[in-house]
C-alpha cells in the first residue's frame, strides 16, 4: 500500500474548507475534519464533503467514560466517515467498547466499518513536555510503544503517531497495524507549533500508511500545487526504495 495524503481542514467555516475541498478533489480524497470544523459547522460539513466525492477521517480524539465513547463511536458510524479517532489514554475497556460499537452499528446499517485509530502521544509534545508538564515517566518513544501495542490488544485499527516512531511501531504491531502521522512537513515549509516532524517522503520511506498535512498545503498561494508536489515526493521516494 502506498502512503496516502489527508489533508487536514483545519478551519472555522463551512466556506473556506469547502472551498480547499473544492481545489483538491481531483487529487487528495481523503480530508480530516477536527474540533474547530466539526464543532463550528455541525456533523452536515460531512455530508457536504461526501457529496464532492471524498472520504473523511473525524478526528475528534473521543476520551470519556467506555459507555460514552461507545455511543460516540455508534453515532458517527452512522454518519458513514472513513475514519474516526479516540485517546488510547482512555484504556482497554474504553476502546473495546468503542470498537465493538462500531462494528455492529456497520453491521446495522450495511456500511464499512470505520477504521478506528487510536491518538498516542501529540506530535505537539516532547520530552520536556512529558515529563515536566504531565508527570509522565520514560521517553516519547517508550510511551508512544506502549499505548500502540494497548490499543492493538483492545482492537485499533492502528494509530496516530509522530513519524519519528513509524519503525519501532511497526516491529512491534506488525505490517497490517495502520500508522497515521501528522507532524508532516516539507522542506519547504515551516514547523508551526509541532515538534516531532519529518518530510513527507521521509514518512512514506518508514512506511507510514497515511500523512496528515495542513498549514503547508491550506495556507499556500496554490494549494493544489502544494499538495501534488507532496504527492509527488511521497510516490518518488517510495519507487527508489
Amino acid at each position: 500500500m502506498k502512503t496516502e495524503l489527508i489533508v487536514a481542514l483545519d478551519y472555522p467555516t463551512e466556506e473556506a474548507a469547502l472551498k480547499t475541498v473544492d481545489e483538491l478533489k481531483d487529487v487528495v480524497s481523503i480530508f480530516k475534519v477536527g474540533m474547530e470544523l466539526f464543532y463550528s459547522c455541525g456533523p452536515q460539513i460531512l455530508d457536504k464533503i461526501y457529496a464532492r466525492g471524498c472520504r473523511v477521517f473525524l478526528d475528534l480524539k473521543f476520551h470519556d467514560i467506555p459507555n460514552t465513547v461507545a455511543g460516540a463511536a455508534r453515532s458517527v458510524t452512522r454518519k458513514g466517515v472513513f475514519m474516526l479517532s479516540l485517546q488510547i489514554p482512555g484504556g482497554k475497556e474504553m476502546i473495546r467498547r468503542a470498537c465493538e460499537a462500531a462494528k455492529q452499528e456497520a453491521a446495522n446499517q450495511g456500511i464499512p466499518k470505520p477504521r478506528i485509530i487510536g491518538i498516542t502521544v501529540l506530535t505537539s509534545i516532547d520530552q520536556n513536555t512529558l515529563e515536566k508538564e504531565l508527570g509522565i515517566k520514560g521517553t516519547v518513544k517508550d510511551k508512544v510503544l506502549e499505548w500502540s501495542v494497548l490499543g492493538q490488544k483492545a482492537g485499533l485499527d492502528g494509530v496516530v503517531a509522530s513519524p519519528k516512531e513509524i519503525l519501532p511501531i511497526r516491529k512491534m504491531c506488525g505490517k497490517d497495524y495502520l500508522i497515521v502521522t501528522p507532524g508532516i512537513r516539507p522542506t519547504w515549509a515551516t514547523c508551526n507549533d509541532q515538534k516531532r516532524v519529518m518530510t513527507p517522503a521521509e514518512a512514506a520511506a518508514r512506511g507510514a500508511d497515511y500523512i496528515v498535512v495542513g498549514r503547508p498545503i491550506t495556507l499556500a498561494q496554490n494549494p493544489k500545487d502544494a499538495a501534488c508536489r507532496i504527492i509527488q515526493e511521497m510516490e518518488e521516494r517510495e519507487d527508489n526504495e
